[in-house]
């Protein structure tokens, strides 16, 4: 089976262009969404995927409906692979059902993997840079005292975690990371 998929970002674009060559591609079945590609909770791309069985074909009108990242086109292609579903982007001329579009897509996952270790290799020798100047990287350590603030007015019961976090500037993660060590530490204790 044709699965299509069709997105716009904004409520006022038309789908119509991306619906006429979905089913000129033979698509069987279109879910079309509109909203931002940014978002991950995409109701429509998923139910599309939940939709599809091992053979069946994943048709979209380009690769940037699907995803706004080549890391999230990846993690769909992935997926997709799993079921042992082919894709096709009509405009990109990309079809996994060939050995040739098989082999682009590995070549845009190959450059994706490329692109995140050369971040990885600047982000590193950014920080190190920065070492060497006297500035370590990472974010400021939150004041002790603030912290131990957030867990007494925790421990009152009289304040919500908002409430506490807005009052101390101690951040949620923060102050459930605080609670957390401090559990451990009274089980380890007892």
């Amino acid at each position: 089976m044709r699965i299509g998929y069709a997105r716009v970002s904004t409520v006022d674009q038309s789908l119509d262009l991306q619906l006429d060559a979905l089913k000129e591609a033979g698509c069987e079945r279109i879910y079309t969404e509109k909203a931002s590609g940014a978002k991950d909770d995409r109701q429509e791309l998923q139910r599309a995927l939940d939709t599809l069985r091992e053979g069946d074909v994943f048709v979209v009108y380009k690769l940037d409906r699907l995803a706004r990242s080549t890391k999230k086109l990846i993690e769909v292609y992935e997926q997709l692979t799993k079921l042992g579903v082919e894709l096709v982007s009509i405009c990109d001329g990309l079809d996994t059902t060939t050995p040739t579009g098989r082999a682009m897509f590995k070549m845009i996952g190959v450059i994706a993997e490329l692109e995140r270790e050369m971040i990885v290799e600047r982000t590193k020798a950014g920080l190190q840079a920065a070492r060497a100047r006297g500035r370590n990287g990472g974010r400021p350590k939150t004041d002790a005292k603030k912290v131990n603030q957030a867990l007494k007015l925790y421990d009152s019961g009289m304040h919500t975690v908002s409430e506490i976090t807005e009052m101390t500037g101690v951040t949620k993660a923060t102050l459930y990371r605080a609670l957390k060590e401090r559990e451990k530490n009274n089980s380890t204790a007892s």
